[in-house]
């Protein structure tokens, strides 16, 4: 069997195929599983099925994991909730949060990270002065880094929870302000799908469309074989019926189409032909979104180089990108 990324898709694609597995295959199974983010995703792909003792444990010990970052990310969902409530305008939740809020498939055993909400762009400050007030801190105290997220980028500079050490992302727009893409945020707001509790979730286009605007057109695919499942299981519980046009009015249909060929093609996603013609420059995403070893350590060094460096060039333009890596180099910073 393989020993790379396409190892992980082939057995989330048909868990049976994992009865074929020897020591050295679940070996790499699992890590690749871990450095994906996805452990929890195929624990729950494979419960139920025959395994190795040791597996068994791990299996388990990731489903109880997934379950409790679940109830971890409801719960800070609801803190901010509560925060922003007297603020009174809609707060959407995003990713993985907005998945599990709704009772989502893509939802099952994911790995949920920091929370992320959507909010009018004009209420942002009443956003940030709540979420202060509430206990959420600042996590770049350097100035420069303050004024390039507040100036150019499509989120506040990340905050984190004093007490329960917890980060959340505040976005007015899906793409850097700086991309060459202009998604229309209010257009997702507006169509956002309330919750019993008051907050809100994408419709299923507007989710799709933001899966592969975060794949394709902003990041270097770190992370993107749990970001492409995120797809999958949307497609195949929303299908794909007002997908084009809600891309088109947001100007992704390129990172569409592309998110839905690769998804095929990786996880076997049930679409229709004219979805299906895979490019050569599709297969060089799937040569990075697959690039681990039987370790699940990275490897193919100058894809994951050559992607890094486009994540910089899709943000903003040449003179710009050029000012900015010159000003974090000089303050020894990260490359964002």
């Amino acid at each position: 069997m393989k020993a790379d990324g396409w190892l992980l898709a082939d057995v989330l694609r048909d868990p049976a195929l994992c009865g074929a597995l020897d020591a050295s295959g679940w070996t790499a199974l699992l890590a690749i599983a871990r450095a994906e983010q996805l452990i929890g995703t195929l624990a729950h792909r494979l419960e139920g099925l025959p395994v190795p003792g040791a597996v068994a444990r791990i299996l388990a010990d990731a489903r109880g994991s997934a379950a409790q970052g679940r109830v971890a990310a409801l719960w800070e969902a609801e803190m901010a909730r509560r925060a922003l409530a007297p603020i009174g305008g809609p707060v959407v939740l995003l990713k993985g949060t907005a998945f599990v809020a709704a009772g989502l498939a893509a939802g099952q055993g994911r790995s949920i990270g920091d929370l992320d909400i959507l909010v009018p762009r004009e209420a942002i400050a009443d956003v940030e002065a709540a979420l202060i007030s509430g206990g959420w801190e600042w996590v770049k105290p350097d100035p420069y880094d303050d004024a390039y997220y507040r100036r150019w980028m499509h989120e506040l500079p990340p905050l984190i929870h004093r007490d329960r050490d917890r980060m959340i992302d505040v976005h007015h727009t899906i793409l850097p302000l700086t991309a060459r893409i202009t998604p229309d945020p209010a257009a997702i707001i507006e169509d956002s799908l309330r919750l019993e509790n008051g907050l809100r979730v994408p419709s299923g286009p507007d989710m799709l469309v933001h899966a592969a605007a975060h794949l394709f057109a902003d990041g270097d695919l770190a992370g993107g074989m749990r970001n492409l499942w995120d797809v999958h299981r949307l497609v195949e519980e929303f299908g794909l019926e007002g997908v084009a046009d809600r891309a088109a009015h947001h100007g992704l249909s390129r990172e569409m189409a592309r998110a839905i060929r690769v998804s095929a093609a990786l996880y076997g996603t049930d679409v229709p032909s004219e979805w299906l013609q895979l490019t050569s420059a599709d297969r060089l995403y799937l040569h990075r979104l697959t690039a681990r070893d039987g370790w699940g350590r990275a490897v193919r060094p100058a894809t994951r180089l050559g992607f890094y460096i486009r994540s910089h060039w899709l943000r903003m333009p040449p003179l710009m990108l050029a000012r900015h890596l010159w000003a974090k180099w000089r303050r020894g910073g990260t490359l964002r």
